[in-house]
């Protein structure tokens, strides 16, 4: 069995694995990704001692290549991750310090656009040539197969879909520096900051749960308390908004939900989006993802020993 080293770099958590042709995961480790620094070299750092990690291990593991997944945007002709409103440093070399470090082929590709590629090897997405691919997160973005090519447009980023355009009633700033994306209002990060616009909005003067807390806000409306509740539903026209652009973008038969917010509380997310999904064309599946987190490492393991 070949095997490669898969790493996935978030803006919250950096994890690595080194994953079977089988798509086994064989080993797996994660660390918070480094924010404080003088340059992006710290996260390089941090992503070669993750590596190291791994192939030290006592079962003397041995890599064929590297693959790399991270937040964009993305420069692939450098090998580069550039001015990521999610990662701290306008610039994070990947490639050549990992190529010059090990000796292997390294790949890069958005975590995203790896996670559909790991949920059509071995999640939820299995046996589809049209899939779109959803992370809720720290941000948002996305990945599509159509006609099972894998689309990655001029420089890697086709599927910045958390930029998709969904609202010019609040026009909240996106960490991209635009107003009314769809990051700016859905993601676990901002979704806070778009509590307090609409309740402001809606002249909310009493709030029973922790408001700068999107925990809390799901949680709430969980237990269908009637504030979180509402908020659910404007939260709900904005995440309709944003997935019916993917629809009518991709024409997907599956639309697969992942990352912290789709796997703790998915259901909600669905429930509350679905009634507003325009219905253009037809309306596709619609499910959680089933690899715990693990789509982008995968994807970015399955893009690696296609490359190599």
């Amino acid at each position: 069995m070949t095997t490669v080293i898969a790493v996935d770099l978030g803006g919250t958590n950096l994890r690595a694995a080194l994953v079977g042709s089988d798509a086994t995961v064989l080993a797996h480790g994660i660390v918070p990704t480094p924010n404080t620094g003088p340059s992006g070299k710290v996260i390089t750092a941090a992503i070669v001692a993750r590596i190291e990690a791994l192939l030290a291990s006592p079962e003397g593991w041995e890599a064929a290549a590297i693959g790399v997944a991270s937040a964009g945007p993305l420069d692939l002709a450098r090998g580069w991750v550039v001015d990521s409103p999610n990662i701290a440093f306008p610039v994070v070399e990947i490639v050549g310090p990992l190529r010059e470090r090990f000796g292997l082929p390294v790949t890069l590709i958005n975590d995203a656009r790896a996670g559909v590629l790991g949920e059509r090897w071995a999640g939820a997405a299995r046996g589809s040539d049209n899939v779109a691919y959803v992370t809720l997160s720290t941000g948002i973005g996305g990945g599509a197969v159509v006609n099972g090519r894998l689309l990655l447009g001029v420089n890697g980023n086709a599927g910045e879909i958390g930029h998709i355009p969904v609202d010019t009633r609040y026009n909240l700033v996106c960490g991209c520096g635009f107003a009314g994306h769809w990051e700016a209002y859905a993601s676990a990060k901002n979704i806070p900051g778009f509590f307090a616009a609409w309740r402001e909005a809606a002249d909310v003067c009493r709030v029973a749960f922790d408001a700068g807390s999107t925990r809390a806000i799901f949680e709430a409306a969980r237990e269908e308390e009637p504030v979180a509740l509402a908020f659910m539903e404007a939260l709900g026209e904005v995440n309709a908004r944003g997935v019916s652009a993917v629809i009518v973008a991709y024409n997907p038969e599956v639309i697969v939900l992942d990352g912290p917010l789709a796997l703790y509380y998915g259901d909600l997310v669905i429930r509350h989006m679905e009634p507003y999904i325009d219905r253009y064309l037809p309306l596709p599946r619609i499910v959680v993802s089933d690899l715990a987190g693990q789509a982008p490492l995968l994807g970015a393991a399955a893009y690696a020993l296609e490359a190599r």
